[in-house]
């Protein structure tokens, strides 16, 4: 299936070179093999594979590539100055597309400034909306495909149940069995651990590593209490911070902070932590079934704020609201320096949450939106909009 950034990629190549990040195995190395084809002869070279990093290092890579692809390039020393060289030196047509599996702002290097010679673009999981846009069916090779070959697409409460079901990273979402998913999340984990994670920290800390991921993926949701997790794990707070800071540069995890006008004074409260694998999630009670949908929320309200900020440079972001007296709301979405929407994630409970009347007079302005993944009626109480969770989320921009 054609992703949703492919022609706004291939429009931006055009322009200059471009960045592509997201979660490893996230479907960036599909997308940019995709585009190559439509721009023959292209190269794709992996910084992880030894010949062609070799090729990058000696810049040996064909001279009539129309598009040159450079992953994981950010594993290379002093790779901002390098490839600012062979932005100002490449020929007139070659497009040059960096992709990775690691915040590039997290990487920082003394060197030549790129800025002004790059746009660049997030990568997110399949979403409610991704899945329903994708067209007929038959252009997706899915288990839900030979069972559904007659109707034209997913309907909304069907791609939200097969992505709690699977989550949204492309191959086990679109794996024929529901085994074969199980084993690719199984080994997805553990490779993180082994093998990107050790990259930016000592090997006897592996092991710290994977029982810290391992906690965290039964508090998703919850405020992230350092000290907490420091006492379960016997970790200091600056190790299990520098951890989490590991684990969200390589876009395993990301955190939702709470809503302040002043910034500094926002991060000094506890950010809510939730990952992009929806599946990740852990246990099979109403609870945990409860928490994947809310992260499942997470995942695509991030999705679309970060497709606003990249494609048209909007000023909005992702938050939660928690007041002195603790009464909180799930989510926030803000636009400069008002928040335009307040939204409450629920199972099945139809009754308004009781922390609006609280927080909704704060900002009478923002939309108050009670999602709910099983909902008989939409209906408004109290100036609350309760309303089914798939049809909205498959409204949002990506």
């Amino acid at each position: 299936m054609e992703r949703y950034l492919n022609k706004l990629i291939a429009q931006d190549l055009k322009r200059k070179l471009v960045f592509v990040t997201g979660p490893r195995q996230v479907g960036k190395t599909t997308l940019s093999r995709e585009l190559g084809q439509a721009r023959l002869p292209s190269q794709y070279l992996n910084y992880d594979i030894a010949t062609d990093r070799a090729a990058i290092h000696r810049q040996s890579w064909m001279p009539d590539a129309k598009l040159l692809v450079l992953d994981e390039l950010h594993k290379m020393a002093d790779w901002k100055p390098w490839l600012k060289g062979v932005i100002d030196g490449h020929p007139a047509g070659r497009q040059i597309l960096v992709t990775g599996s690691a915040r590039m702002d997290t990487f920082r290097q003394a060197g030549e400034s790129l800025a002004g010679r790059y746009l660049s673009w997030r990568l997110h999981p399949l979403s409610v909306k991704e899945l329903c846009d994708a067209g007929p069916l038959e252009t997706i090779k899915t288990g839900i495909t030979k069972a559904r070959r007659n109707k034209a697409a997913l309907s909304p409460d069907e791609a939200l149940a097969h992505l709690l079901k699977r989550g949204g990273f492309p191959e086990p979402c679109l794996l024929l069995n529901e085994v074969d998913a199980s084993r690719w999340r199984d080994q997805y984990a553990n490779g993180l651990v082994r093998e990107d994670v050790l990259e930016f920290s000592r090997l006897q800390e592996v092991g710290a590593m994977r029982l810290l991921l391992e906690l965290l993926r039964s508090r998703v949701g919850s405020p992230l209490s350092l000290a907490s997790i420091g006492r379960d794990l016997g970790l200091s707070q600056p190790t299990v911070k520098r951890h989490i800071d590991i684990l969200q540069a390589l876009y395993i995890v990301f955190t939702v902070q709470p809503w302040n006008k002043n910034i500094a004074r926002s991060l000094l409260q506890a950010p809510k932590l939730y990952f992009f694998d929806i599946g990740m999630v852990a246990g099979d009670t109403l609870e945990a079934d409860s928490a994947r949908f809310e992260n499942a929320v997470a995942v695509m309200l991030l999705k679309h704020v970060h497709f606003l900020q990249d494609s048209a440079a909007k000023p909005v972001d992702l938050h939660y609201v928690r007041t002195k007296e603790r009464a909180e709301i799930d989510f926030a979405l803000s636009s400069g320096n008002a928040l335009s929407h307040l939204i409450e994630c629920k199972w099945t409970d139809s009754a308004p949450h009781p922390a609006f009347r609280k927080i909704m007079p704060m900002w009478p302005k923002a939309q108050a939106i009670q999602l709910v993944r099983h909902l008989r009626t939409n209906e408004e109480r109290n100036g609350v909009r309760i309303t089914q969770a798939a049809p909205w989320l498959a409204g949002l921009a990506a």
